[in-house]
Parts: C-alpha cells; sequence; structure tokens
C-alpha cells in the first residue's frame, strides 16, 4: 500500500513524513512537477508530489499533470489523495470548511485531458467518468472529519477553470447556475487522468473565498486565499495523517 499525496496551495512540502527522502524522476511524458518526496506516515508508505512546485512556480496550465499522475503510479502509488485551495460558489460553503468533492465541471481550454494519444485498431479506449472520485477514499475521508469535528460539506461539484486569472462575476454566476458548488484550476484534469491510470483517487477542498458572485464580498485575491490557507492549513494535514493509515 503506498498513498500518493498531491499537495495544493499551503500544502506544498508538509514537514509531516518519517524517514523522508527525495527522488527526482521521468516518465514518458515528461518531468512531474517536483521531485516525489518518500516517507511514512502511520506505518503507511506516502509519496507526496508538489503539484505547482515545491515554490509553486507552475502556473495551472503549465502543470504537466500527465507527469504528476504518470510518476505517482511509477512510484507504485496504489491510491491518490490530493488537496485544494477553491473559491466557494454557496453560501454555505464558508471561508475554512473543507469539501469532500464528489462530482466535476471540466472548464478548462488547454490542458492534455488523457494519456491516450492513438488507439490501437479497433479499440478505442474511453473511460467511463459518471463518479470520477473514488467513493472508499471519500468516506473515510468525511468518516474523518465528522470525527475531528470539522466543519465539512459531504458532497460538492467542482468546476474547474483554466485560469491563472480568475472568474469574471459574469462567469461565476453562470457556474452557479450550471450547479457547480466550488472553484478551482487543477482538480478535474487530476481526476481525469487518475482514472486512466486505474488509480482512486480522491480530494480534500479547502474554501478560501467567495470567488466574486457575491456582491456584498471584495473579489477573491490571492493573498486572500493564501491568509485564509494558512489559517486552516493544520486542519487538511491533520485529516491526512488521521486517514492516510486507515486506507485500504
Amino acid at each position: 500500500m503506498i498513498i500518493g499525496v498531491i499537495g495544493g496551495s499551503g500544502l506544498d512540502n508538509p514537514d509531516i513524513f518519517e524517514c523522508p527522502r527525495d527522488e527526482a524522476v521521468t516518465t514518458p511524458y515528461g518531468e512531474p512537477s517536483s521531485p516525489l518526496k518518500h516517507g511514512r506516515i502511520g506505518g503507511t508508505e506516502v509519496v507526496l508530489l508538489a503539484r505547482h512546485g515545491r515554490g509553486h512556480t507552475i502556473p495551472p496550465t503549465q502543470v504537466n499533470y500527465r507527469a504528476n499522475i504518470a510518476a505517482l503510479k511509477k512510484a507504485g502509488c496504489t491510491h491518490i489523495l490530493a488537496t485544494t485551495a477553491v473559491g466557494s460558489l454557496r453560501e454555505e460553503i464558508g471561508r475554512g470548511d473543507l469539501v469532500i468533492v464528489d462530482q466535476f465541471i471540466d472548464f478548462t481550454k488547454r490542458r492534455h485531458l488523457t494519456f491516450h494519444e492513438a488507439f490501437e485498431p479497433h479499440a478505442p479506449v474511453h473511460t467511463p467518468m459518471a463518479e470520477p472520485f473514488d467513493e472508499k477514499l471519500r468516506n473515510l475521508l468525511i468518516a474523518k472529519c465528522r470525527q475531528l469535528g470539522y466543519k465539512h460539506h459531504e458532497t460538492g461539484t467542482v468546476v474547474t477553470i483554466e485560469g491563472p486569472r480568475f472568474s469574471t462575476r459574469a462567469e461565476s454566476r453562470m457556474f452557479r447556475l450550471w450547479g457547480a458548488d466550488i472553484i478551482n484550476m487543477s482538480v478535474a484534469v487530476e481526476a481525469v487522468l487518475a482514472n486512466e491510470a486505474g488509480v482512486p483517487y480522491a480530494v480534500v477542498a479547502m474554501s478560501t473565498d467567495y470567488d466574486c458572485w457575491k456582491a456584498d464580498e471584495e473579489p477573491v485575491s490571492w493573498d486572500a486565499i493564501v491568509d485564509v490557507f494558512k489559517k486552516n492549513a493544520e486542519k487538511v494535514t491533520n485529516l491526512l495523517v488521521q486517514v492516510i493509515p486507515e486506507v485500504k
């Protein structure tokens, strides 16, 4: 059992590993966003990858998502848990709330969305995506949120936009009409590729802002996102530390 962890904003390099070591890897799709950090949490082997690089130098569009997922699979990861900062599109999802995502809407435009650049003759591959997030992993995250008393939402649809710009008010309101609950710039692509690779994948999202749909709120800014995430990052870290040893 090896758990891959993809760290989102504010959680790129947490100091939570026993016997950490770094490994530089490459894949048929190029290099991943960061070296892989190997270690153990509660006796379980873990491999951490920083989605945007350890210094957060890689914009969302330029993240090599295919290499990231391929590198974790190459390292033997049997499951992937990801963290991400998100904007809230719902009044009831407040700053610092955790959301255990169950659906996505992909609104990206320039990403590599598949490992399949060609099919074998008469053997097309079309990956089912009705339930893109692994139910067993989601249930573990939900149960641990309940146990720890963290304010959380047990379902949520994330819309993934291209970035790095934030939404216009018109876009933000449109995403609400579509049924999206939260918004970010990464999750949909990772979920697609993890499913294609056959690796169970789940996400814990932290709400940091209200995007820009609320007229009585300041529009989202990067400084505000970082401030909220830093204040609440311990919750996400603790959740992962508690959940990882229970993954079967």
